[in-house]
């Protein structure tokens, strides 16, 4: 009986117990069993250029190494022992019980969280690109692949090349690779973990508020985003406007490229809005020569200039800085002119006559033959004089010709006297005989 009171006390112990086991269980931490692709926290133990151990909370120890302690986030760099860190477990336990763990993948994760976040928040993001292809470029954040299309891509930054050579396009992406871009995620594709970013979208609310503000007459400072045949691209606040080539300079333009490179700093003027197209002008900010040319010259002047251009159809005479007049090719001889440089040569000076001055066009129409026409009429007078210098000494000539005559005509006539005379005077003396 003793014996069997004894069993029930210890039951009755071992209960209690059990309940004061349960109730320290209870209000102990719950113990986390990480399973592959979890993201882990713990502590570090130890750092160096090969390897990173972690005490992952008293319960085990794990260990970053080779790739997988590279990520965009440069972690490694800034890790010390003590710090607190977060990877993920990419390989449970080993024969060592040490477990393999990821910052790369740590940060991949990071980064997907932020992006879908930007994403739904309509947010701008930082990414640099690492390579490029006739599409676009590629962007890579520790495995997350992105996309910016070609399309997609700010003025600043769009490859414009004429006639769409796809060669010429590629090569000036490529020059692209390495720069950082402010973007907005279009498109998030979560079973592939892939995005499709924007650099135009995410200059859409700087690009709205600066349209809306923008008035004809500003002066604004940009830079040049592209030079072709037809003119000069300038961004400024999000906006891209275009210089025509007549809007560049006052005078004759023949190669935008003269006047600006991509990235430049430019100041230009704006003279037109309609929508999102906008004009600009380089030359309004200048001078008018225009106004000086009608204060110094006048129809049927004389000038001298250098020749700046030959064409097929004349030449361009500097007159002033930004102002030439076209010789026309019908006024560069009395003649048939089949090609110009046959009487003009680039960079010579010449002279030549004012015959058209239309200060509104902005034209001035220049004349060689007209002073060819003067050099013609003193030709003909030369001549004239000349005709009549040889008239007048051959008429001379003559004359003294006809006076020698008449005195040789004079001689025999008194000869003639003479001899009749004496034959007179013969008979005379017969008759006396």
């Amino acid at each position: 009986m003793v014996y069997f009171m004894s069993q029930k006390k210890i039951a009755k112990a071992n209960t209690e117990k059990q309940k004061e086991l349960d109730l320290i269980l209870q209000k102990s931490p719950e113990i986390f069993v990480p399973k592959l692709g979890d993201m882990v926290e713990g502590v570090v133990v130890s750092v160096d250029r090969k390897r990173v151990v972690v005490d992952i909370g008293g319960l085990a120890t794990g260990i970053i190494t080779g790739k997988e302690m590279q990520d965009n986030r440069h972690t490694v760099s800034k890790l010390s022992p003590g710090d607190q860190v977060t990877a993920v477990l990419v390989d449970e336990e080993n024969q060592d019980g040490v477990m393999l763990l990821s910052l790369r993948k740590a940060s991949q994760k990071k980064a997907w969280e932020e992006f879908v976040k930007a994403y739904e928040q309509g947010t701008v993001i930082q990414v640099r690109a690492t390579e490029a292809n006739k599409g676009g470029l590629l962007v890579d954040i520790d495995g997350v692949k992105g996309f910016i299309p070609l399309s997609q891509l700010a003025p600043l930054h769009y490859p414009r090349v004429e006639g769409a050579n796809s060669e010429k396009i590629f090569q000036k992406l490529t020059e692209l690779v390495g720069k950082t871009f402010n973007v907005k995620i279009i498109t998030l594709d979560q079973d592939n973990k892939k995005l499709i970013l924007s650099e135009r979208a995410a200059m859409d609310e700087e690009k709205n508020e600066s349209l809306s503000s923008l008035k004809v007459g500003q002066k604004v400072k940009g830079k040049i985003s592209g030079v072709v045949s037809y003119g000069i691209f300038v961004t400024f606040n999000g906006l891209e406007g275009l210089v025509h080539i007549s809007e560049i300079d006052w005078g004759h333009v023949e190669d935008p490229k003269e006047y600006g490179k991509v990235g430049d700093d430019v100041e230009v003027l704006v003279i037109g809005v309609d929508e999102s197209k906008i004009s600009l002008s380089m030359k309004r900010l200048k001078s008018d020569p225009w106004v000086e040319i009608a204060k110094k010259y006048k129809l049927g002047d004389v000038i001298e200039g250098i020749i700046t251009r030959v064409t097929p159809f004349g030449a361009f005479m500097k007159l002033e800085e930004g102002v030439n007049g076209l010789i026309h090719l019908s006024e560069l001889s009395h003649g048939l002119v089949k090609d110009p440089s046959e009487f003009v040569e680039l960079g010579k000076p010449v002279k030549a006559k004012i015959i058209t001055l239309d200060l509104d066009e902005h034209r001035i129409g220049l004349s060689l033959k007209a002073l060819q026409e003067k050099k013609e009429e003193m030709g003909e007078k030369k001549e004239k004089t000349e005709k009549e210098k040889k008239a007048a000494k051959k008429e001379k000539k003559e004359e003294v010709q006809e006076e020698k005559a008449e005195k040789k005509d004079d001689k025999p006539i008194k000869k003639e006297k003479k001899g009749k005379t004496e034959k007179e005077k013969k008979p005379a003396k017969k008759e006396k005989k």
